[in-house]
C-alpha cells in the first residue's frame, strides 16, 4: 500500500513569504513615488471592504463564475466528443482538423463583434465566447490523447469481447484521460482570461466590468487593482482545483512512471 504524501511546509511558506515581500515592495514603491493615483496595498484592502459593504463584491464574483462554468460546461460537451470521434476517426480528423487549426488560433475576443450581432449585449454573447475560448483546447487534447492510445492497449480491450464503442468509452477514453485533463485545465484559463475581457464590453456586471466601471467612474484605481487581485486569486483556485482533479487516482493510472 502506497504510503501517504505529507504536506510539505515550504510548499506553503515559500509562496506566502514572496507574497508578503511582494506587498511590502508595492507599498514601498507607492510610498517613494509619492503617486496620489496609484494606491497602496492599505487602500485596495480598504476598497474590497467598500465593494463587500455595497453589496457587490459577491454578486460579481458569482456572476464571472457562472458565465464562465456555463460557457465551459457548454465546450465540454461539444469539445470532448468531437475530439474523440477525431481521435478515433482517422477519416474524420484527415476532414476536420483543418477547419479546427485555422479556427484555433484566433483569439476569442475577436469574436466579440459577431458575437454582440448574433447574441445582443448580455450573457449570452459573454457564454458564447467562453465557449469559443474552452472547445478547441479540448477538442485538440481529447483527439491527441484518443490518438495516442497504444495499440496493445486497444488491443487486449478487442481480446476480451469489447465491441468498438466499447472499447473507445471503456478503454481508448480512460487511457487519454491524463491528456484530456490537461487540455481541460488549458481550456478552464483561458476560459478565466476571457470572460473578464467580456465583460468590460458585453454586460454590466462581473468583476471585469467591475474594472472598466471604476475606470471610468472616477478613476477608481483602489477598485480597478482589487477587481484584478480578485481575478487573480481566484485564476489560482480554479487552476489549483483543475490539478487536485488531475492527481485523483482514477485518472493517474494512465501516467507512467508514477
Amino acid at each position: 500500500m502506497r504510503a501517504a504524501r505529507r504536506l510539505d511546509p515550504e510548499a506553503f511558506l515559500l509562496p506566502a513569504a514572496v507574497a508578503v515581500a511582494g506587498i511590502a515592495l508595492w507599498h514601498l514603491a507607492v510610498a517613494a513615488s509619492h503617486s496620489t493615483t496609484f494606491p497602496t496595498p492599505l487602500a485596495v484592502a480598504r476598497a474590497m471592504g467598500e465593494l463587500a459593504r455595497r453589496g457587490v463584491l459577491a454578486p460579481y464574483v458569482l456572476d464571472s463564475l457562472r458565465r464562465v462554468g456555463s460557457g465551459y460546461l457548454l465546450g465540454l460537451a461539444a469539445g470532448i466528443p468531437l475530439g474523440l470521434a477525431m481521435g478515433w476517426f482517422p477519416a474524420l480528423a484527415w476532414a476536420i482538423n483543418p477547419v479546427v487549426q485555422i479556427l484555433r488560433p484566433i483569439s476569442p475576443l475577436a469574436w466579440i463583434p459577431v458575437a454582440i450581432v448574433l447574441w445582443g449585449v448580455g450573457d449570452a454573447a459573454t457564454i458564447f465566447l467562453i465557449f469559443l475560448a474552452a472547445l478547441f483546447p479540448i477538442v485538440v487534447a481529447t483527439a491527441n490523447g484518443v490518438a495516442n492510445v497504444p495499440p496493445m492497449v486497444l488491443q487486449a480491450g478487442r481480446n476480451f469481447g469489447l465491441k468498438p464503442a466499447a472499447v473507445l468509452v471503456r478503454v481508448a477514453l480512460p487511457a487519454a484521460l491524463p491528456q484530456v485533463l490537461v487540455g481541460l485545465r488549458v481550456a478552464l484559463g483561458i476560459s478565466w482570461l476571457v470572460v473578464v475581457a467580456a465583460e468590460m464590453i458585453a454586460v454590466d456586471s462581473g468583476l471585469g466590468y467591475l474594472v472598466i466601471d471604476a475606470r471610468n467612474a472616477g478613476k477608481r484605481y483602489d477598485l480597478v487593482v482589487a477587481a484584478m487581485i480578485l481575478i487573480g486569486v481566484i485564476g489560482l483556485a480554479l487552476d489549483l482545483l483543475a490539478r487536485r482533479v488531475e492527481r485523483l487516482p482514477r485518472v493517474r493510472w494512465g501516467f507512467r512512471g508514477d
